[in-house]
Order: C-alpha cells, then sequence, then structure tokens
C-alpha cells in the first residue's frame, strides 16, 4: 500500500525576505509516516523545509515544496501514483498580491487597480508607517485529490478554534462531503498543546476520538486498512 501524507505548513512570499506562513511543525505527519513505515508499508511525505521529518530510512520518500502552487503542482504528480491520501498540512488560505504605503491606497481612485500590481523590488520598503498588503484566495487543494485520482483514499483535516462539538462535526462532515473524503479528522485549537491533541477522526455517521498525536495516527491507519481489505 502506497501512502501519501502531507504535512507542515504552506508560505508565502510577500518578497523575497518575506512571507506569510503559519505555525504548523509537521509532527503528526512525522508520527504518522514512523508509524506506518514501521508496518512496511511505503510512505511519501510532502513537507516543508522547517517542518520536523523522519529520519532516511527504506520506504520513505521525502518531498519538500514552499507554497500552495509548488504543492498544487507537486500532489497532482502524486496523487495517482497513491493508494490513500492523508492531507494534514496547514495550507495557507491566501497568498499576497500587492504591498504598498497607506498612501498609495487613498490615493488611488479605483482598488480595483491596485489588484492589478505586483511588487518588482526584491525587498519591498520598510520606510512607511503603515503597509496595506493585498491578499487573495488561495485554491483548495483538497477538492483537486478525487479529481487527480477518484480511487484513492482521501483523509482530509479541518481545524476549528473555540467551537462546539456539534459545530465541528458539522463543518467536517460538510468538508467530507464537498471533498468526497473518506473521514476529516476534526480538531479544535482549544484542544491542542504541547502534551495533548484531542480530535476526532468522523465519516458520514461514526466518529473516533483520540487525545494525542500518537492515537490519531493510529486511528487513521486502523481505519485506512478496514477500507482496503
Amino acid at each position: 500500500m502506497k501512502i501519501l501524507i502531507t504535512s507542515g505548513g504552506t508560505s508565502e512570499a510577500i518578497d523575497q525576505v518575506r512571507s506569510i506562513t503559519n505555525h504548523a511543525t509537521g509532527s503528526l505527519g512525522k508520527i504518522m509516516a514512523e508509524k506506518y513505515l514501521a508496518k512496511e508499508l511505503e510512505v511519501t511525505l510532502v513537507t516543508t523545509k522547517t517542518a520536523v521529518k523522519p529520519e532516511p530510512q527504506l520506504g520513505l520518500t521525502i518531498v519538500e515544496i514552499t507554497d500552495v502552487a509548488s504543492l498544487m503542482e507537486t500532489l497532482e504528480q502524486l496523487v495517482p501514483k497513491h493508494d490513500v491520501m492523508i492531507h494534514s498540512m496547514a495550507v495557507s488560505d491566501y497568498s499576497p498580491v500587492y504591498m504598498t504605503s497607506l498612501d498609495e491606497v487613498k490615493a488611488s481612485p479605483n482598488i480595483d487597480n491596485l489588484l492589478e500590481k505586483t511588487n518588482a523590488e526584491g525587498k519591498i520598503s520598510s520606510t512607511d508607517d503603515y503597509q496595506v498588503l493585498f491578499l487573495k484566495k488561495t485554491p483548495k487543494v483538497i477538492s483537486f485529490i478525487k479529481q487527480w485520482n477518484p480511487a484513492i483514499q482521501l483523509i482530509g483535516f479541518k481545524l476549528l478554534v473555540n467551537v462546539t462539538k456539534e459545530e465541528l462535526f458539522q463543518v467536517a462532515r460538510a468538508s467530507l462531503i464537498h471533498n468526497q473524503a473518506d473521514y476529516i479528522l476534526a480538531n479544535d485549537l482549544a484542544d491542542i498543546g504541547p502534551e495533548r491533541h484531542g480530535a476526532y477522526l468522523v465519516d458520514h455517521e461514526h466518529s473516533y476520538s483520540a487525545q494525542a498525536k500518537e492515537e490519531i495516527a493510529d486511528i487513521i491507519l486502523e481505519k485506512v486498512l478496514e477500507k482496503r481489505r
């Protein structure tokens, strides 16, 4: 069985020295990869330069990406070659378009004109007291997976913040349907800490709870193997 795991967090460049990223470390992806390699499964880990990773070993392929565009390009090639995809990467929702001074924004007769501009300099000047950064929405990577490989078993992740269990499940199941996933790992940031990671693996009818990253990895593998039998 060939398993594709994404982990860590993407980074979107503002200029050559600045970027927008997130706090994802890739630790859960590392744990999953190590556990599944121990079961003699083939693992491809798509991650980032700064994310934690397993040591090089037999059966493991590591592919590094940077931003959403490189992630899309990489996955389009890899998804058709795998049986299972576990998409735990924290993917940027927005990408920078143009950064400029507040004065230019105020002086512009039409904001839409600024959306057509880009920053040509390698490092945007920091002399202005205020800067305005225009962002555009990035593609939802998970929505392409079943297009690239309708037969792949897909486990997606949904992170919310300080919501009820009912709302968490509702949003997770909406994602399950919209993205044709087999499972969604639903978690709330309030339940994640240095020694704890509360989460639920959700399908259309059931949920399976976990309280640590190791438990999450075990539950996902258990359900993956059940469906592959």
